[in-house]
């Protein structure tokens, strides 16, 4: 039986409108649908379905609220089907053409015009690694949403084949690491010679004139918020400025956040998450580069009434760990361009 999931990615990431089978399955129970839920370890979790429609050789499963970004299972009559057995067709998607560059797959949005333009490069986070050139483009808020806000602009999405994170697996507990034994190089994701051959990409499509060389920027969350420092010093020549959000700190990232003297930056994180240690680090680092004379190195530390005006951590009776996994979501708020950053970042000419 062929099953196809619409969805959309919405603050949260994808959530699924409908899942369609190609068959009329006519049951008198409605279709059980579970997910492995939760932070920081999965729980079954069983997802409501609102409606069922059969007719003209189909089944329609509608739930209420249904974010696929886990394994799960679906239930219907006398079958069954895993996560493995269902294709999402996410909304926005077909905007980016599907590319490879050596080792490199990346999904790439391109504006209708003949002159060079803007290019962002977006980095995932470590949940969306991987070889399918798909997951990155809805395990949070990103691309799809960054090629809405700038039409006229180019939007690069690459996938990082390794990480720190397997899809639909647990988040490790970070809160039982120190600051000094957190250095992780083989789960990096954004390696040096994997964004080395990015911006090599990037380089081709400024000489072939589709991009314009002086408004190259990148920004990423979490994992991807240490690729963007790391980017930035890989590419020093390449980008006009960076917007890392919730961006790992390591010692190695560390370190090339506070040599980025020359660098225009905001970095933006909520006021502390899952890696406690985080905004401790950022800050000290934003710090040194201002007291280096960079006035164009920015924080913004989101307040918890900042994030719950997102829906983030909004629970009072959330256990601290889960609330902290929570406001790890910042960059909903940054990419929501919340004190202009999205703003500033585009303005910004090398």
């Amino acid at each position: 039986m062929k099953a196809t999931m619409y969805a959309h990615v919405g603050d949260q990431g994808v959530i699924c409108d409908k899942i369609v089978l190609d068959e009329e399955v006519n049951s008198k129970k409605k279709p059980k649908i579970v997910a492995m839920a939760g932070f920081p370890v999965p729980e079954p979790v069983e997802r409501a379905v609102a409606k069922v429609k059969v007719a003209k050789g189909k089944t329609e499963i509608i739930p209420e609220y249904f974010p696929p970004l886990c394994e799960y299972t679906i239930a219907i009559g006398n079958t069954e089907l895993t996560d493995k057995d269902v294709e999402m067709v996410v909304e926005g998607e077909d905007a980016f053409e599907a590319k490879k560059a050596g080792k490199i797959c990346y999904r790439l949005y391109s504006p209708e015009s003949k002159q060079a333009r803007p290019l962002i490069l977006f980095l995932h986070g470590g949940g969306e690694c991987g070889t399918d050139n798909h997951r990155q483009m809805y395990g949070t808020i990103g691309a799809i949403h960054l090629a809405k806000m700038y039409p006229d602009m180019y939007v690069m999405a690459p996938q990082a084949p390794v990480g720190m994170l397997k899809p639909g697996a647990p988040m490790p507990n970070m809160t039982k690491k120190t600051f000094a034994n957190s250095d992780m190089p083989d789960l990096a994701g954004w390696t040096r010679p994997v964004l080395g051959a990015v911006c090599d990409e990037i380089r081709k499509m400024i000489k072939e004139g589709k991009v314009d060389a002086s408004r190259v920027y990148v920004t990423g969350l979490s994992m991807g918020g240490a690729g963007a420092l790391r980017a930035l010093s890989v590419g020093a020549d390449l980008f006009a400025a960076g917007a890392p959000i919730c961006p790992t700190m390591t010692p190695e990232t560390f370190r090339i956040l506070k040599g980025l003297v020359h660098t225009k930056l905001w970095i933006s994180t909520a006021y502390v998450d899952h890696t406690i240690y985080r905004h401790k680090y950022i800050v000290d680092g934003i710090m040194a580069l201002r007291d280096a004379g960079n006035n164009d190195a920015h924080l913004t530390l989101y307040s918890p009434e900042e994030l719950e005006a997102y829906g983030i951590a909004t629970d009072p009776d959330m256990p601290l760990q889960a609330k902290f996994g929570a406001n790890h979501a910042s960059w909903i708020l940054t990419y929501h361009n919340e004190y202009g950053i999205m703003s500033w970042l585009t303005e910004q000419v090398k």
